[in-house]
């Protein structure tokens, strides 16, 4: 077994699409388009095979987790970039693009090095060595 994708809803399509291409290498398919539903989204593809779908739809409402008040359910999407170096330098590179930085560069108590951030639309984001 192994997970083949997750999906999340997300308010802006195409900026959240943009994020996952510019800084995390995703490839992105075509946008799937269903009228009737008015449901959009894309399937964003990484270099092992893994994949997020992002979905949008304009009745679908925000969720209440924010980073520092969470509840049940999905909480973070971990992204590995092979060394701590890495880390450092996306993480560098987001803070110069203006997203917030949650948790800065550490080795945490269950032994990864890691940053945490926000993406355009507050998800969690855990940047791993």
């Amino acid at each position: 077994m192994r997970i083949d994708h997750i999906a999340f809803w997300v308010k802006d399509l195409e900026m959240m699409r943009s994020f996952y291409e510019t800084y995390f290498d995703a490839i992105s398919n075509e946008k799937y388009i269903n009228p009737i539903k008015k449901f959009e989204s894309y399937f964003l593809s990484f270099e092992n095979g893994s994949r997020l779908e992002i979905m949008f739809r304009p009745d679908i409402t925000e969720a209440n987790n924010h980073n520092e008040v969470q509840k049940l359910g999905l909480i973070h999407l971990a992204f590995s970039t092979g060394s701590k170096e890495k880390v450092n330098e996306l993480t560098e590179r987001l803070r110069n693009d203006g997203f917030e930085i949650i948790g800065e560069p550490r080795t945490t108590g269950d032994g990864y090095y890691e940053s945490v951030i926000l993406d355009p639309e507050n998800n969690i984001i855990e940047i791993t060595e």
